[in-house]
């Protein structure tokens, strides 16, 4: 009687296990009182806000426009798209998107407060958005007693 061989058990590795170990990095950057971060493979550059071009009848959340390197870049205010208190902080940066990243190949770029720094965050210290309606909102981290919460820019741009 030949019996089949034996393997030692191996656990299983859905994809909620691989999410708990996986990692992504993240640019933190303050918003008003807030702070705010953005999957760092979205960010091109940062650099410091210059003069902007205003562009009539934009919409109100674009500041106005930059040449960025010969290209024309859209300034957008994300305090605008996401409804965060204006009256706090003067935005001095720019993080610069990779227009790869946006359907139509745009050039944009947030006009922030202040780039915090690039953190690794494990998947696992991310909970749930708690608006199901928001798509721009993709989790919140609690970290060092701290909420930060994690937008994604192509979903923001998109939904305004």
């Amino acid at each position: 009687m030949s019996q089949e061989p034996q393997t030692a058990a191996v656990p299983n590795t859905d994809e909620s296990d691989e999410e708990s170990v996986r990692e992504i990095q993240v640019l933190e950057f303050k918003l008003g009182d807030e702070t705010y971060c953005v999957d760092i493979e979205y960010v091109s550059e940062i650099v410091d806000k210059g003069s902007l071009t205003a562009v009539p009848n934009a919409p109100d959340y674009v500041d106005g426009v930059m040449d960025l390197r010969g290209r024309t870049t859209s300034i957008v205010n994300p305090k605008a798209l996401l409804n965060v208190d204006a009256a706090d902080g003067e935005s001095k940066r720019i993080v610069i998107f990779d227009s790869n990243k946006f359907e139509d190949d745009a050039a944009i770029g947030w006009l922030v407060d202040e780039v915090y720094q690039v953190v690794r965050v494990s998947m696992d210290e991310i909970e749930e958005p708690p608006l199901e309606k928001d798509d721009s909102i993709e989790g919140v981290i609690k970290r060092d007693g701290e909420l930060v919460i994690w937008i994604s820019p192509v979903n923001a741009v998109a939904e305004n």
